[in-house]
């Protein structure tokens, strides 16, 4: 039987429709819902108590599939002025050349180079830049869950961990002494998938 370009166009079309249908899925790009997600730091003060901040103004976005967890990537902005430790007028000095310097250095970033782990969590290597310097760091990841949410919408939540020293970066100003190079970040992260 002779077959009609027309059918065989449609026959074509079929065949990609039911390759689609078996192919599985890709990793989803996600972007950070800024309302739900949190970066957060703590310091020592003196060795007497704890201070603790975060920085209110982040924007990026990360790629995940629980199925092939290898591929995933984030990508995350900072600004550093938007550094909020609930007193004003230490902040105004955190922005300054003694710390951030937020007028040289308006930016902090990170962006992922490997994970390793599965689908609960594993370790996310990747380079912060912060005050201009760019170094390597790894952060302990946990997938918090994923789904639809009440809005039509899919998300997916991670928590994080990470140490860093303030000194590798450039800041080496120590007035609350030497106890408060190191900085511990914690990392709550919610993101909408890009439809």
């Amino acid at each position: 039987m002779r077959i009609t370009r027309s059918r065989a166009a449609w026959a074509a079309a079929l065949g990609l429709a039911a390759l689609v249908q078996v192919t599985p899925g890709y990793a989803a790009d996600y972007k950070i819902d800024l309302s739900h997600s949190f970066v957060q730091f703590k310091i020592s003060h003196l060795g007497f108590s704890v201070l603790n901040g975060r920085f209110d103004d982040f924007a990026g976005g990360f790629t995940w599939d629980k199925a092939k967890p290898e591929t995933a990537a984030v990508n995350v902005t900072i600004k550093a002025a938007s550094v909020n430790s609930n007193w004003a007028e230490r902040d105004k000095h955190i922005r300054g050349k003694d710390f951030l310097e937020v007028d040289k250095f308006p930016e902090a970033s990170f962006k992922s180079t490997k994970y390793t782990g599965d689908a609960t969590g594993g370790t996310l290597d990747g380079e912060l830049t912060l005050h201009g310097v760019t170094k390597p760091i790894s952060i302990k990841m946990k997938a918090i869950g994923e789904g639809k949410d009440p809005w039509g919408g899919y998300r997916a939540g991670f928590a994080g961990t990470t140490t860093i020293k303030r000194s590798d970066f450039g800041v080496n100003k120590f007035e609350l002494g030497p106890q408060s190079d190191p900085m511990d970040f914690e990392l709550f992260i919610e993101g909408t998938q890009n439809k």
